[in-house]
């Protein structure tokens, strides 16, 4: 019998297994039994890890419940100089504190072995600490799996089951290791072992959580396989937003450390989610607030340092590349840009900006390209663009552009983007048949510079 019907009608049995009687339902007073403290794609954002320590310290604290806290990967960036010259000494310390605040799983992302290129060490290294570690990730050179995809956390009277999977684009990791790395496709995978994976831990104490790092277009296929009553973390798509499915929730948690998500699992056997916002002003758990300031301090040069510019006001991470997007377009002389939503890690601060900061708002240089298409399509890019906006689940791509807010009138359309989009034009235009060309020698970041302060 193929694998595959079998795992789907496993899971719709104990879906139906997990239901409370309607009857018995009305008389009982829902409460919460126990909580998830959930965050991904931090990329080494320093400016608010201590708040983030903090928030979790508190949330604990003023909740008398079960937690588990969540870590669904890429908490490393090789772009930031500060993390590649320190080793990770703040990521690893945030980790370090994390299973003294609750039980914590994690996630493999893309970006976990940034700063090494060895993910072996990396999983050895998060065991050590006492933390679970989960992933579909295997070693070409053993054939085996750099953990298990599965864990077993302690919650309440019964147990948290957590399933964790990762993006199989490759193109994504440290070039370093791409050879060394053997990934299934997120769905795939789920459709033939997630339900064998969850089918021994449903006694009526235990709950569901399935972590994927491999973005919205492949959670929409493992979404069905998702127990009623189970919680679903996204990641690797940047994304903010929460989305309910019969007793059950999928959340994205934002990136670069700018919120956290809440799930809270109920008596009634549903689960429900909301996100909270870090603000840099936030309380910080001190001692972790000395290390990064010591930190940068002790890996920052003068050049990193420099002054590019003053923000008057605080932009999003939307407007943010709204406003390259049209920077793009008006050094090349289009009529629109277009910018990936992954080139960029946080918004502009209000403020001064250096260049350390710079690079965190920007984090890949490369090329200008320019395209002409027809209006037709253009009005189909713009359809797909800007999903930071609220959205129905249906409509998402995961992989996104910020396009200018400008519409132009043209037809045909010039429009303007970087190199990695234009590669990668399946994946961010919805198309294989764009003619791309260099615009001249212009390079990402310094028309974004540009754009950003000089507009």
């Amino acid at each position: 019998m193929p694998v595959v019907p079998l795992s789907r009608r496993r899971l719709l049995q104990f879906a139906g297994a997990m239901a409370l009687t309607p009857g018995l339902t009305s008389l009982r007073r829902t409460n919460v039994v126990g909580r998830v403290l959930a965050v991904s794609d931090m990329h080494s954002a320093y400016e608010r890890t201590a708040q983030l320590l903090a928030a979790f310290e508190t949330e604990v604290r003023a909740n008398r419940v079960p937690h588990v806290i969540a870590v669904n990967g890429d908490i490393f960036e090789q772009g930031n100089v500060v993390a590649l010259r320190s080793g990770g000494v703040v990521d690893w310390a945030f980790l370090a504190a994390l299973p003294k605040i609750a039980p914590t799983v994690f996630n493999l992302g893309n970006h976990d072995n940034d700063l090494t290129p060895d993910l072996a060490e990396v999983v050895a290294r998060l065991k050590a600490l006492g933390v679970h570690v989960v992933t579909t990730i295997g070693d070409t050179r053993t054939g085996a799996g750099y953990a298990a995809p599965h864990a077993a956390l302690p919650f309440g009277r019964g147990s948290l089951r957590v399933v964790g999977m990762a993006t199989n684009s490759l193109n994504t990791y440290p070039k370093a290791s791409r050879a060394q790395l053997a990934v299934p496709p997120a769905a795939d995978w789920a459709a033939a072992h997630l339900a064998d994976h969850l089918a021994d831990h449903l006694a009526s104490a235990d709950r569901i959580m399935v972590m994927s790092h491999a973005g919205v277009a492949a959670d929409r296929d493992i979404l069905p396989l998702l127990p009623d009553g189970g919680l679903m973390i996204g990641g690797h798509n940047h994304l903010l937003f929460q989305h309910r499915q019969g007793r059950s929730v999928y959340v994205h948690t934002g990136s670069w450390t700018r919120a956290y998500t809440v799930a809270e699992f109920l008596s009634d056997g549903s689960v429900q989610a909301q996100s909270r916002a870090i603000d840099l002003d936030a309380p910080a758990t001190p001692a972790l607030a000395e290390l990064v300031a010591a930190t940068l301090a002790a890996n920052l040069t003068a050049e990193e340092r420099t002054r590019l510019g003053i923000s008057p006001r605080a932009l999003s991470l939307g407007d943010t590349g709204r406003r390259i997007a049209a920077g793009l377009a008006q050094a090349a002389g289009a009529d629109a840009g277009f910018m990936g939503h992954t080139t960029l890690g946080t918004g502009v601060p209000a403020g001064p900006v250096s260049r350390y900061v710079f690079d965190s708002i920007v984090r890949f240089d490369g090329k200008l390209m320019v395209a002409t298409v027809s209006r037709t399509q253009f009005d189909g890019f713009m359809a797909r663009a800007n999903q930071d906006r609220p959205m129905p689940l249906a409509d998402r791509s995961g992989d996104f552009l910020y396009a200018s807010a400008a519409s132009p009138t043209a037809d045909p359309v010039r429009i303007a983007t970087t190199d990695w989009c234009a590669t990668n034009q399946r994946e961010y235009f919805g198309t294989t048949d764009l003619a791309f060309e260099p615009a001249s020698d212009l390079r990402v970041k310094a028309v974004a510079a540009q754009a950003l302060w000089n507009a």
